[in-house]
């Protein structure tokens, strides 16, 4: 269907449904009994913590720990994710997080956590944390952070109960969280891949006659695991092996810099096993690679009990990103590092590879739509982030409270959305299996069967067994008019659970290999795409969403009850496609 919709419909649209009623409403039966009346709502998973910051708790610059804010972090996070699984927890691993504000001796800390969904046994955590200055009232945000948790009983397999969404940012974050934890489990092949495929370029401006030899940054320390440091089953606190490597991290930093650094970043804590009461904790840690004005510390765990033990267990690694900051807080040149030959070498390619897959994720995840270009560029240092991006983009759109149903065909819905752009969410009920009807749609080389503004279809790429990028080639709006042409990335998800859709998530990105051309004019869609429920036996809701980008597409004109023709005549074109075909096994497909 439409891929660009022009802002001129935008005044049209408006007069047009104004008054109109929302799809979805604000009250939520299933929870009233548990509020007050006037209360407001609030996800019964939510745990808030609030700290005063005091001497004890600072560095040198009389700012908070970032070690004793990591504690803090894991054990509100625990305490959520024990409230929801009503058993033990204990922490699996802790996202990237970004340190976009320091926190100094007086303020006080505000940090929030609910669990945003749970799978068999595990479970995601959302934790946000703001800094707040009593004396003028302001608040800053210092950082968001997701952590995976595991619900552990002695005796029994522990089979979570599901976490029901209520809000439009719990819904998000519930449908994205499937995605995220997809991307985690396939975080270490990303990195092998870039590796392997793409040539990690040094700083042009890099001295080679002046290097600092990495072995002169090496760290290694040893902590006994005493009570305090543990919860009631005796495991280590996740937070407080995080501080501890924190804390050598740091050291290893200051070794290279002879500087006090500031910790910015961490990338993703993986904790491989547990720890007990009477362990005892060696932590390392080295300057694996510096760049101009950053440098990456990788830290390793590894456990033990005795001294006489000859094997010790890994238990955690963490990359974290320093910079060191003039009276101006600006970041300073760092001075360069030279690797060890082996190890060392791998451990220095991997950081600037890294380092490339944290800027592009950054920007990606982080990057606000208005500002994000309609085409990203593809390639293998981005592609897990890209395709994470193009689907959590579709079940954002999917969760929005706001629908307003505009036109009624039939059983055919149309609801429009207007915030920073035009949306469209067709709905219909159509009598095919869900999962026939996931693999009809998710070949676009069969879309023009049924819609005709799709004049041809070529797969560029099959990138994963999930993931395909195809030229699709629309005819022209006119005579006078050149036929558009789009490079899409088409992303397709099977449910993660029961009652989650099947999703195929479509949106625009460039290859070298299909640039620009005089025959076409290049089109680009944002996100677009199919959300697919399973409603019985042979019955499947089909849900099309297609958020609107300036421009126009050969067949969208200022005539809105024309516009709602066009998109009822295409989803009806659909329909039938889908039960004539509705026992087709296309070989094409069982490979896709």
């Amino acid at each position: 269907m439409i891929q660009n919709v022009g802002n001129h419909l935008r005044r049209g649209f408006a007069s047009m449904f104004s008054g109109r009623t929302s799809r979805k409403s604000i009250s939520h039966p299933e929870h009233e009994d548990t509020m007050a009346e006037g209360e407001e709502y609030r996800n019964p998973t939510e745990v808030q913590m609030s700290q005063l910051v005091l001497p004890c708790h600072t560095n040198h610059r009389g700012e908070l720990s970032i070690g004793q804010l990591l504690k803090w972090i894991d054990t509100t996070a625990c305490l959520s994710a024990e409230r929801h699984a009503g058993c033990p927890c204990v922490t699996a691993s802790m996202d990237d997080i970004y340190f976009d504000h320091t926190i100094s001796v007086g303020q006080v800390v505000n940090i929030k956590a609910k669990v945003n969904r749970a799978f068999n046994s595990s479970m995601e955590v959302g934790i946000q944390v703001v800094s707040e200055d009593l004396c003028s009232e302001k608040q800053w945000s210092v950082c968001k952070a997701l952590a995976t948790f595991v619900a552990h009983r002695e005796l029994s397999k522990v089979k979570l109960k599901q976490v029901i969404p209520v809000t439009e940012e719990e819904k998000t974050e519930h449908g994205v969280a499937a995605e995220r934890r997809r991307m985690r489990l396939v975080y270490a092949d990303t990195i092998k891949d870039l590796l392997a495929h793409c040539a990690i370029q040094d700083d042009p401006d890099k001295d080679f006659s002046n290097m600092v030899p990495a072995e002169k940054t090496r760290v290694e320390s040893v902590e006994l695991v005493l009570p305090p440091h543990a919860n009631h089953q005796g495991n280590t606190f996740g937070g407080q092996i995080m501080a501890w490597m924190e804390n050598v991290a740091t050291i290893a930093a200051s070794r290279l810099c002879h500087a006090h650094p500031t910790l910015k970043a961490i990338e993703m804590f993986h904790f491989r096993g547990p720890s007990q009461v009477g362990d005892r904790l060696v932590l390392k840690a080295i300057v694996n690679n510096a760049f101009k004005h950053s440098m990456e510390v990788g830290v390793c765990v590894e456990a033990y009990r005795q001294e006489a033990e000859t094997q010790r267990r890994h238990i955690n690694s963490a990359f974290m990103t320093f910079v060191v900051l003039d009276k101006d807080d600006q970041p300073q040149k760092l001075p360069w590092i030279r690797p060890q030959p082996g190890e060392g070498e791998r451990r220095y390619r991997e950081a600037s590879a890294r380092k490339k897959i944290r800027l592009d994720r950054k920007y990606l995840v982080s990057c606000k739509q208005s500002e994000m270009a309609l085409s990203v560029p593809w390639d293998p240092s981005n592609q897990v982030y890209l395709s994470y991006y193009n689907v959590s983009s579709l079940k954002t759109l999917m969760a929005k409270d706001n629908w307003v149903l505009s036109v009624e065909f039939g059983e055919v819905h149309l609801y429009t959305l207007e915030e920073e752009f035009l949306s469209f969410h067709l709905e219909m009920v159509v009598h095919v299996d869900a999962a026939q009807v996931f693999t009809l749609l998710s070949d676009l080389r069969r879309r023009p069967e049924w819609d005709k503004h799709y004049r041809s279809v070529e797969l560029v790429q099959q990138v994963d067994e999930d993931d395909a990028i195809y030229h699709v080639v629309s005819p022209a709006l006119s005579s006078n008019t050149k036929p558009q042409d789009f490079v899409i990335l088409a992303s397709r998800r099977k449910p993660c659970d029961t009652g989650d859709p099947y999703v195929i998530a479509l949106r625009s990105v460039t290859l070298p290999t299909h640039c620009e051309t005089p025959e076409y004019q290049r089109g680009e869609t944002l996100c677009s795409g199919f959300c697919l429920w399973r409603e019985g036996d042979q019955l499947t809701k089909v849900s099309y969403y297609n958020q609107a980008t300036p421009g126009l597409l050969n067949y969208v004109t200022t005539n809105v009850a024309g516009l709602s023709m066009a998109f009822y005549n295409t989803f009806k074109a659909c329909e039938s496609f889908l039960l004539d075909n509705r026992n087709d096994l296309a070989p094409s497909l069982q490979t896709l």
